[in-house]
């Protein structure tokens, strides 16, 4: 399991002035605590994770009991996880954003991803725009009566955070920073994107109104 910790969270600020956003807390719940609490509830026990903004105290939060590969140039999600695919054994592997969950309990996602996966394929989970918080647009995609992403066609749907993916995906692809838009628009148009809709409310805490909202939910 890839947690991607390295953000800056300008978006957070101040709040992110002195804490990394995956420590910021909601609830009184940090963030990354949140999103690795969602992948336990699903049997999910091996945790690797980037860090780049504050990364000393990402370190000393978890007291050397998360694998982490610290990131001197900000990589991006794509150049992150590849310079990271070293600490993760498992092929294919989940990717989870470190800025949204969903409500505890409430769903067991991880499970269908791995049901709906083949050989070369991303599965991305997607969450429904009437049950999402703290997200800007409309929607990211759509997704068709067949579980296939498309660009127009289904259901609109977001991309909630998490995507599973093989490591065979990121050869040929830059050393330097690049994004996982790269290999999900790949995907795309080669009909290899897939979609898993979450039967959960979907919290993304990008910002100060992200973060009022879910501690409202939440409380």
């Amino acid at each position: 399991m890839m947690l991607l910790a390295a953000g800056l969270g300008m978006r957070l600020r101040p709040i992110t002035e002195a804490l990394p956003k995956p420590l910021v807390p909601v609830a009184g719940v940090p963030l990354i605590e949140r999103v690795m609490a969602n992948a336990r509830a699903e049997g999910a026990n091996r945790f690797a994770a980037n860090a780049h903004y504050r990364a000393d105290q990402v370190l000393a939060h978890f007291g050397g009991l998360l694998k982490t590969n610290r990131e001197d140039l900000l990589l991006g999600t794509g150049g992150g996880v590849k310079a990271a695919l070293p600490l993760l054994h498992s092929d294919p592997f989940f990717v989870m954003n470190t800025d949204a969950f969903w409500t505890p309990g409430a769903d067991r996602p991880l499970e269908r991803m791995i049901g709906r996966y083949e050989d070369d394929d991303i599965v991305l989970l997607c969450a429904q725009p009437r049950r999402a918080s703290g997200f800007g647009r409309s929607h990211d995609f759509c997704l068709d009566p067949h579980g296939t992403i498309t660009r127009d066609y289904g259901a609109p749907i977001i991309y909630a955070g998490v995507a599973l993916l093989g490591k065979n995906l990121f050869a040929g692809t830059p050393d330097g920073p690049f994004s996982l838009s790269l290999l999900f628009d790949r995907a795309l148009e080669e009909e290899r994107l897939k979609g898993v809709v979450l039967d959960a409310d979907w919290f993304h805490v990008g910002d100060a109104a992200g973060l009022a909202a879910a501690e409202a939910a939440l409380a």
